[in-house]
């Protein structure tokens, strides 16, 4: 994002402080926690040239112009974190080519409240049927929206402008910065940062043996390597009931352990590994413009040596079962509303906004710990 556009959208008027660096904190609560932790160290030399060619960007503020929820002056933070199969295409920055091959299956809002020392995390289903605003799709054309659409579908029309449109219209909240993550290439890359870390410990309370994913776990202690890791975070049918609320369950409670391994190896304290690290991740790493070099980003994932697995609460957007498609879900509307109401304020969200929902419901949440 621009200078003047680093605020966080509200329903109200003002701009926000621009935070000083070093409370720069966590943009890593999804998949892209590992692409992104490591580049506290790293701008010297060459190193900082090879790195920020790697990045690609995205301009969101060019894309979605003044059709946005507003900024204000809080200390708060908010970044869309996409997971992606795809790193666009014909349309450019905008988003994927007019063949609509490009998918999203894994979004999260990551909350950062003010002070930087504690987080949010709110999971988006892929299959959440929710209204989709009108949005840009490339060399001038607009895509209609309407009020019934999938999710993810978002982002297979309009790129990550659409998405974070999207976002923007269910939250009422102002995305500040978006965090891409192309899995296509970023498997074997994946795997790299998890082997280099010397790998994820997770407790599982029941065996996990998942045919899809190759996974095949003992309950009890297991030090992940990175075989294993994507596998877990790719385990869908084997936990819960088989529905992707349950591979978001298992993703979150993975993000934990791995943001636990990070900070007991001492990564921004080992330069080689922190540069291995961050050639690697940055190779996966779509950001908007405000983001998008190494001195930005580095701003970002030093704040994260401040923020434990115990200081973020990560929920599922509360939903159920989709009352005109069985294999979709619907947000519930009240529930949804405390959850961005409490962003909206930077309070907590409260327990009864997941009370009732089918995300935070299942099994699957309570087998990895």
């Amino acid at each position: 994002m621009t200078e003047d556009t680093k605020g966080r959208g509200r329903r109200a008027t003002g701009r926000r402080r621009k935070p000083a660096r070093r409370r720069r904190a966590l943009v890593t609560a999804a998949w892209s926690a590992a692409a992104v932790v490591f580049l506290g160290g790293a701008g010297l030399g060459w190193f900082y040239f090879k790195l920020n060619g790697n990045l690609k960007t995205v301009d969101i503020d060019q894309a979605l112009g003044t059709d946005r929820p507003a900024n204000v002056d809080n200390g708060s933070m908010d970044i869309l974190v996409l997971g992606s199969d795809s790193r666009g295409g014909a349309n450019g920055e905008y988003g994927p080519d007019d063949g609509g091959s490009a998918r999203s299956d894994t979004a999260m809002v990551v909350h950062l409240y003010e002070g930087h020392q504690k987080a949010s995390v709110v999971s988006i289903p892929r299959d959440t049927m929710t209204a989709r605003p009108e949005c840009p799709v490339g060399k001038g054309k607009t895509d209609p929206g309407g009020k019934r659409r999938q999710f993810n579908e978002a982002y297979t029309v309009g790129g990550a402008a659409c998405a974070v449109k999207t976002v923007e219209k269910m939250s009422g909240i102002r995305m500040d910065h978006y965090i891409e993550v192309d899995f296509t290439g970023f498997k074997k890359i994946f795997k790299k940062i998890i082997d280099t870390l010397g790998g994820v410990e997770v407790t599982t309370t029941k065996p996990i043996k998942d045919g899809a994913s190759h996974l095949d776990l003992a309950a009890g202690p297991n030090k992940l390597n990175g075989e294993q890791a994507l596998g877990l975070v790719r385990t869908r049918k084997s936990v819960g009931d088989g529905s992707d609320l349950g591979r978001i369950q298992l993703q979150q409670a993975f993000i934990k352990a791995l943001i636990k391994q990070v900070k007991s190896v001492g990564v921004f304290d080992n330069p080689k590994r922190l540069l291995d690290l961050a050639d690697a991740g940055t190779k996966a790493l779509t950001t908007d413009k405000g983001l998008g070099d190494v001195k930005s980003l580095a701003g970002f994932a030093q704040g994260l040596q401040g923020i434990d697995a115990q200081d973020m609460q990560m929920i599922t957007l509360p939903v159920e079962a989709d009352p005109l498609d069985a294999n979709r879900v619907a947000p519930l509307q009240k529930e949804s509303a405390l959850v961005w109401e409490a962003l909206l304020a930077d309070r907590p969200i409260p327990a009864e906004a997941t009370a009732n929902s089918a995300g935070d419901k299942g099994a699957a949440g309570s087998i990895v710990q």
